[in-house]
């Protein structure tokens, strides 16, 4: 007998959520509106459920699922245009909001997508045999990056990971080029999460304004992505 695991999630509408998965993709296989209101959707083997709570607080939610893919870069693609089609802009803070993709220390390539709602959506693809985290490198560039990655991305603090990020673009730490950019790209992510979108354009003129060869931009097409976004975000 195969099991599977359903996460039921609370909402303040049906009517707005069953509008952000239609965006996303998803068909809706069930709705009540009263008594209780519930609303079912579905995505291939996504299974998703949502109960009507108007006291509900997104500020406050810590209610999220992961959902393992062998295709995270196809769904990330599909879920990016359905909220460009949907909104005008793929929003990248506040809610709804979704996260960058990226290959994270402990072996799955991932993003994460967050409802009106506050319900987040860890959605990755393994990468590796082995879901230890990495060990932290020892070289100071690497490991700024590391860290800035695990809090701004994993964990969602992005003053933690803006501090690390600021100290590392002041240092005299010899960076090549890539190491450069993420550095450059992260804290524009962070600048426009906490409000500061005057450090954001500074930081992505300087990205642009970077000479890169094809292998650069190769290695950096997830921070090339986030830069289209960010740049898209700030208007």
């Amino acid at each position: 007998m195969d099991e599977k695991t359903i996460p039921i999630f609370p909402c303040r509408s049906i009517d707005e959520t069953w509008g952000f998965y239609r965006a996303l993709g998803f068909e809706q296989t069930s709705y009540q509106k009263s008594p209780n209101p519930f609303l079912t959707v579905r995505r291939g083997d996504i299974d998703l459920q949502f109960f009507g709570w108007k006291q509900h607080d997104p500020a406050g939610s810590l209610h999220m699922c992961y959902i393992s893919t062998p295709g995270v870069d196809a769904l990330y693609e599909s879920f990016r245009g359905g909220l460009r089609t949907a909104l005008g802009r793929v929003p990248t803070r506040g809610l709804p909001r979704i996260g960058a993709l990226k290959d994270m220390t402990y072996g799955v390539r991932q993003f994460l997508v967050t409802d009106p709602d506050g319900n987040q959506l860890r959605i990755g693809q393994p990468i590796s045999d082995d879901f230890e985290h990495s060990p932290v490198p020892r070289d100071p560039v690497a490991k700024a990056l590391h860290m800035a990655v695990l809090l701004g991305d994993s964990k969602e603090d992005p003053r933690a990971a803006a501090r690390i990020l600021d100290h590392l673009l002041a240092s005299g730490e010899s960076r090549t080029v890539p190491q450069q950019v993420k550095a450059a790209v992260l804290r524009a992510d962070m600048a426009v999460r906490l409000d500061d979108p005057s450090r954001a354009r500074e930081l992505l003129a300087e990205v642009r304004a970077t000479d890169l060869t094809d292998p650069d931009r190769a290695a950096l097409r997830d921070e090339l992505s986030r830069l289209e976004d960010l740049e898209t975000a700030l208007g």
